[in-house]
């Protein structure tokens, strides 16, 4: 029973801290959906050239959808005309960041990987999407031939096709904006959260505070690692975040932290099957051989930055997670928890909730 009220505890913790920031991440997710048109993204990604990569690098940033979620969105994309470079740098900055994802990092880590995150997103997405237009031009399968790379534990729309927006006014839309990132979104997405907190949890509990020092003391060995164990991981940003912090917690790099922020959910076995699948094996080589130099290189340097500020990572953390709990992050905490369970329910039990 103490080791169940420990984990518990640390559990608690993590998520109030999280809480009030998931849930303005999840309105500013569900402002764009609202005010954001596909169309109006996919007419800017057309060009097989510097502008249309640093574009998709930067649409994809805020926008809030998993790795296995942005596979749909990046083939609509696709078949609308953009480049394959476009789609690559898409694929890339959408789920290793977004709205929800920035907020929780502000939340659980620090201003610094707040800024940096987001930063080492667009520029490992806009290198892949040039390394990419630099190859000869090759036919993409037809739409029908296109494999569903969402797994079994995907659904709503954040996986799959995204509820179409109404077309009225704009208290319509925002109605519907706010229905899909509360409702959809969370639900897939909100899961995914919880399991990161229960991980941290554990994590937290039963990690020694030295740990990643003892082991892992020599910097690159530490990189290496989160990058092996990021790769192959099925992860979101969101849910990457609190394993993040209680990593940091133990004694990781931020570095390594943003190595594994990086790699985790812009790469799974899935993700990776389908580019290939979609853009050719040598996109997949370049996506795969980008995220991983760019997500060490990074690194790297963050903990370049960190040494030369003086700033400790594991300090803040350490004292936003003392400073969590009040009475409006419990507040929060239990809208949070209402609404992902709401969102978990069987659609017409939802509605007569």
């Amino acid at each position: 029973m103490s080791i169940f009220y420990g984990i518990a505890l640390e559990c608690w913790k993590l998520l109030n801290e999280a809480a009030p920031y998931v849930l303005l991440g999840f309105f500013a997710a569900g402002l764009l959906k609202a005010f954001v048109s596909e169309e109006f993204v996919a007419s800017h990604l057309g060009h097989s050239n510097f502008g249309s990569v640093i574009k998709a690098s930067l649409f994809g940033i805020p926008i809030p959808l998993c790795s296995c979620g942005v596979i749909p969105a990046a083939i609509g994309l696709r078949q609308h005309g953009a480049s394959r470079g476009a789609t690559a740098a898409f694929l890339i900055s959408t789920p290793e960041t977004g709205v929800d994802s920035i907020a929780i990092t502000w939340a659980l880590l620090d201003p610094v990987m707040t800024i940096m995150r987001p930063v080492a997103a667009c520029i490992t997405a806009t290198l892949t999407g040039l390394f990419v237009n630099l190859l000869p031009p090759e036919p993409s399968l037809a739409p029908e031939a296109v494999p569903n790379p969402a797994p079994a534990s995907c659904s709503g729309g954040c996986c799959g096709e995204a509820p179409a927006k109404p077309s009225d006014g704009p208290l319509k839309r925002l109605r519907g904006g706010l229905s899909f990132a509360f409702g959809d979104l969370l639900g897939d997405i909100g899961k995914w959260l919880l399991i990161g907190i229960l991980i941290s949890g554990v994590i937290s509990f039963f990690v020694p505070a030295d740990f990643f020092g003892r082991y892992f003391g020599n910097e690159f060995l530490s990189l290496l690692a989160m990058l092996a164990i990021g790769i192959p991981l099925y992860i979101c940003a969101s849910a990457s975040t609190p394993i993040a912090a209680a990593l940091v917690l133990k004694g990781l790099s931020p570095g390594a932290a943003l190595v594994f922020l990086l790699a985790g959910p812009a790469t799974n076995a899935a993700t990776l099957t389908v580019i290939g699948k979609f853009l050719g094996k040598k996109v997949t080589v370049i996506y795969l051989a980008t995220i991983a130099f760019c997500s060490v290189a990074i690194g790297w340097l963050v903990n370049r930055l960190y040494d030369w500020g003086g700033i400790s990572i594991t300090e803040w953390v350490g004292r936003s997670v003392e400073e969590a709990v009040t009475p409006f992050t419990i507040a929060c905490s239990v809208v949070l928890l209402i609404l992902i369970g709401r969102s978990l329910l069987p659609k017409g039990m939802a509605r007569k909730h």
